[in-house]
């Protein structure tokens, strides 16, 4: 385990990822996959130094916000690695926004510069980006010119670097700004202490790499050991995440539970023999889901549960002894506790919001002091998800404080009702939401089948009725061809309450 005292004082993200591959006899080992591409830590070190040096001449100093809305791929890692190195703050966005939430994204960094790619770059000029750094227009002629060499940034342990946006869920996406020992410290507690990630890994990312948890597994920490990441510019989608494993036989699959059903219910008969183990995370992944998984793939899951707020992961699974239907036990270095709405802690078996300390909180959000006095407490985040603990220190989620429904005056659990359905062989994705009906809450499931099933919202309803307390079936249920999902992945539970 790694505190945040055994971190030197002067630490610099780049150097210790990617230069001091090259320092430990590295340089020719491949760091990054994308396509038909691969790009070796040397080639990526000298690629960085480039990029580093166009950003300085372009005017981003030490501490000032460098804006990232690339597709993923070489370009994506080097210039975020490029920001570490001279002493900026990365931040990054989802390509695929409309004009009007990268306009949002651009007061809100207030960024010096922003780094897009030509898809993107029309929609940040039409949002009001000034100073514009694109790929496939100005960048590779000025990062061709530029000089291999640059020293890095003496940043210190304690300095922020890294902007980490929340997923938006529950309101406008908000920073949460992290100091450069925040990654070292979740590679040593959780990439090494519970992955156990290897030099000979290869990563692949279903979620894109402008969301953290899918970055930092794909992209920082395989750095750590010298092992390698696969970075795709494409949607994720089973058939492309499939062809992926095909071509790259990677070792660990970065996953979220909506893919994994889509997954599930893909023809063929893919060959996952190559992996040893897959992530999930995003949000929980049901009992049910993880069973239909195991009997199609036969491959590990870990699920876990980390958050902006805390960096990365913080409860997690691991390998041998995962729970199903649990996210876990504690990461080393980190501790939770469930505890009422006072604050209070809860004995085990009790559900009760999570509060977890650890070594990576966040200093709080950027602009937002209210939530901020809400939710951090020192080191120690409010999460406002609902948990239970039981007596080995396996957390299981029960959902948030917010979406609690009262159905005939007792309070239920959409989390509850969703696990149940998911765990119907016709079913492949789901949401419950309450709605009003002559001044009552009643639950309403959203679901897909699969391709070809006659299922019946009646036949839905006795499936619950028969497996949980009749007072939780959904009075309404609703088909989707699909379910609205946001940047992350998840299903967007805002999207489909505005559409019901």
């Amino acid at each position: 385990m790694l505190t945040p005292d055994d971190v030197p004082r002067h630490f610099n993200v780049a150097s210790y990822f990617v230069d001091r591959n090259l320092a430990e006899g590295r340089a020719d080992r491949v760091a990054l996959i994308s396509g038909a591409d691969e790009t070796t830590y040397g080639e990526l070190a000298g690629l960085v130094n480039r990029i580093g040096n166009v950003l300085t001449d372009l005017g981003v100093r030490r501490g000032d916000r460098v804006l990232l809305a690339l597709a993923d791929g070489v370009e994506f890692v080097a210039t975020w690695y490029a920001v570490q190195k001279i002493g900026a703050v990365s931040a990054e966005v989802y390509t695929f926004l409309p004009a009007k939430d990268f306009a949002y994204y651009l007061g809100y960094t207030e960024a010096t510069l922003v780094v897009a790619d030509e898809n993107t770059a029309p929609k940040m000029r039409e949002a009001g980006a000034t100073k514009l750094l694109v790929v496939g227009e100005s960048f590779e002629s000025l990062v061709d010119k530029a000089p291999d060499e640059l020293a890095a940034a003496p940043t210190t342990s304690d300095e922020v670097t890294i902007w980490k946006f929340t997923t938006g869920s529950t309101g406008a996406p908000k920073a949460c700004p992290h100091p450069t020992r925040s990654p070292l410290l979740s590679f040593h507690n959780y990439a090494l202490g519970v992955l156990d990630l290897r030099a000979d890994d290869v990563v692949l990312p279903v979620p894109k790499l402008f969301f953290g948890y899918a970055r930092d597994l794909a992209t920082l920490f395989p750095f750590g050991v010298g092992g390698a990441g696969i970075a795709f510019p494409d949607r994720s989608t089973p058939e492309r995440i499939f062809e992926l494993i095909a071509a790259h036989r990677p070792t660990i699959l970065v996953n979220v539970p909506t893919m994994m059903s889509a997954m599930i219910a893909h023809p063929g008969t893919p060959d996952l023999s190559c992996l040893r183990l897959a992530t999930s995370a995003g949000e929980a992944l049901p009992a049910e889901l993880l069973a239909k998984w195991d009997a199609r793939f036969g491959v590990e899951v870990l699920d876990g549960i980390g958050s902006s707020e805390a960096y990365h992961i913080y409860i997690s699974n691991r390998p041998g002894r995962a729970r199903a239907g649990s996210a876990g036990q504690v990461v080393p270095g980190y501790a939770a506790r469930i505890t009422d709405e006072d604050g209070a802690p809860l004995p085990d078996g009790e559900t009760g919001v999570l509060e977890v300390t650890g070594p990576t909180t966040a200093t709080g959000y950027v602009g937002d002091p209210e939530k901020s006095a809400r939710t951090f407490h020192g080191d120690t985040v409010r999460s406002g998800d609902l948990f239970t603990r039981d007596a080995d220190g396996y957390f299981r989620y029960q959902g948030r404080t917010d979406d609690l429904l009262k159905v005939g005056g007792v309070w239920v659990a959409p989390k509850e009702i969703e696990h149940c359905l998911i765990g119907h062989p016709d079913v492949l994705e789901c949401v419950v939401l309450g709605y009003t009906d002559n001044g009552l809450v009643l639950p309403r499931a959203h679901v897909t089948v699969r391709a070809g099933s006659t299922v019946t919202a009646a036949e839905l309803q006795t499936y619950v009725k028969t497996r949980l307390s009749p007072h939780k079936y959904p009075r309404d249920v609703r088909f989707h061809p699909e379910l609205p999902k946001t940047a992350s992945g998840k299903i967007d539970r805002r999207a489909l309450n505005l559409a019901s």
